[in-house]
């Protein structure tokens, strides 16, 4: 469809003035290309893709792919010419990359000039997404922070119950700490003849993201507040030690080689008591049509130990392409993420990046657990950010494997993360 923009044509409702672009207009024929994640929250936008365009004659179309094949293909048309993508999906973890490149549009003129109001993005998104005093080069779109789903069946069958305390020594309940948690996973695979965790333990992002999971529940990071490297410490040990224990004897078969839908499907499917993942899983869980042997009996919490792994993705305007495609894209960008636009997509289950979605009335008539989902995102803790993020998933899920398998010792394992994570930073 050809567009139709002008800048009368954006000055149509109060919450649309707020956001659209007010700048010239755009050229004809604008047609915005993203390469998005086959993920539930790429499909809650494209079904209100349609909206847009009728707003404002933007075409938007997204090529959908699995996470994996993301990086390389966005990196290759980023250092082109000209990217056929001129709408950027980006992983926080390309955040120090993809600006250090020069690749990214600086967002902070745009939001001034159109008068977007950045006040109610949480503030620790922008931050994970790199923004500065001086730029805001990507806009955070949704976030991803990590906590636990289980079955609250399973926790309230009394035959499990009385075997668990008889074993135990106390009650079957929602775990509290990284040890009880491992220890009722073990129980559930043994004595309930299901798969205690869904692990989504194929080595590289699947892995190191649960893991940091382990890490932070344990009392381990990163980084020191100094900034020294600490994953090589006694909280680094323990967390290494319990996740390589539940892969061998709380997890399905194949563990090692598992991915988010694996883990996913095993969920839904009513084959795993529980799975460390991304919070905004729950409402794809709790659906009756989708999952009819689970829903009604999940719930949700923080990680056992009181910190999980935090994340997010934001959008990005490319430097290599025309400055219509420029001010298309951030058009689009305003749109998507104003309140109104957020609380449609939070509505299906949507991982909100602004606080006035959170605790708007509406969302949390429909999802009461976002109150537990906003204090999954407030303890977050951060995978490193740095240039080499990506390279240091994929050294750190190598290691991860070597200790899950048996065929590294948790100690060696750590150790050559720890220097890994060092090498990789001083380059």
């Amino acid at each position: 469809m050809k567009t139709r923009l002008k800048i009368n044509a954006f000055l149509v409702a109060g919450s649309l003035a707020a956001t659209l672009w007010a700048g010239t207009a755009l050229a004809a024929d604008v047609v915005l290309r993203a390469l998005m994640e086959d993920v539930p929250e790429t499909k809650i936008i494209e079904g209100l893709l349609p909206e847009f365009e009728a707003e404002t004659g933007i075409k938007v179309e997204f090529e959908k792919v699995g996470y994996g094949d993301m990086h390389d293909k966005l990196v290759t048309q980023l250092v082109s010419g000209e990217s056929q993508y001129n709408l950027l999906s980006v992983d926080f973890l390309w955040a120090g990359e993809f600006p250090a490149g020069g690749w990214l549009e600086d967002l902070k003129p745009y939001a001034e000039k159109s008068g977007f109001d950045t006040s109610p993005i949480i503030p620790s998104m922008l931050d994970l997404l790199g923004r500065t005093d001086e730029a805001m080069p990507i806009m955070p779109m949704y976030n991803y922070s990590m906590g636990l789903i289980y079955r609250t069946d399973l926790l309230e069958n009394p035959d499990l119950a009385a075997k668990f305390e008889a074993a135990a020594g106390k009650k079957l309940e929602a775990p509290a700490t990284l040890d009880d948690y491992v220890a009722v996973a073990k129980f559930m695979k043994a004595q309930a003849g299901i798969n205690g965790a869904a692990m989504q333990g194929q080595r590289g992002d699947p892995n190191s993201m649960e893991f940091s999971n382990y890490l932070f529940a344990a009392g381990g990071d990163y980084f020191g507040k100094d900034g020294a490297i600490v994953l090589n410490s006694d909280e680094g040990k323990k967390a290494l030690t319990l996740y390589a224990d539940m892969i061998s004897n709380a997890a399905q078969t194949g563990a090692l080689s598992a991915t988010l839908d694996d883990t996913m499907r095993l969920m839904c499917a009513g084959e795993s008591f529980s799975m460390v993942t991304y919070w905004w899983m729950l409402p794809q869980i709790d659906n009756a049509e989708a999952c009819p042997k689970v829903a009604g009996k999940v719930s949700i919490s923080v990680m056992p130990g009181g910190h999980g792994e935090s994340g997010g993705w934001g959008w990005g305007i490319p430097k290599n392409i025309p400055d219509d495609q420029k001010e298309a894209a951030w058009t689009f960008i305003s749109w998507v993420q104003s309140k109104d636009v957020s609380v449609k997509r939070a509505l299906q289950g949507h991982a909100p990046v602004r606080s006035d979605v959170f605790s708007d009335s509406a969302v949390l008539a429909k999802y009461p657990f976002y109150a537990k989902a906003g204090d999954i995102v407030a303890a977050g803790k951060s995978f490193p950010i740095f240039t080499y993020s990506p390279q240091y998933e994929d050294l750190l899920g190598t290691q991860i494997s070597l200790a899950a398998s048996g065929d590294a010792t948790v100690e060696a394992a750590l150790e050559a993360s720890a220097k890994g994570l060092k090498d990789l930073m001083a380059k």
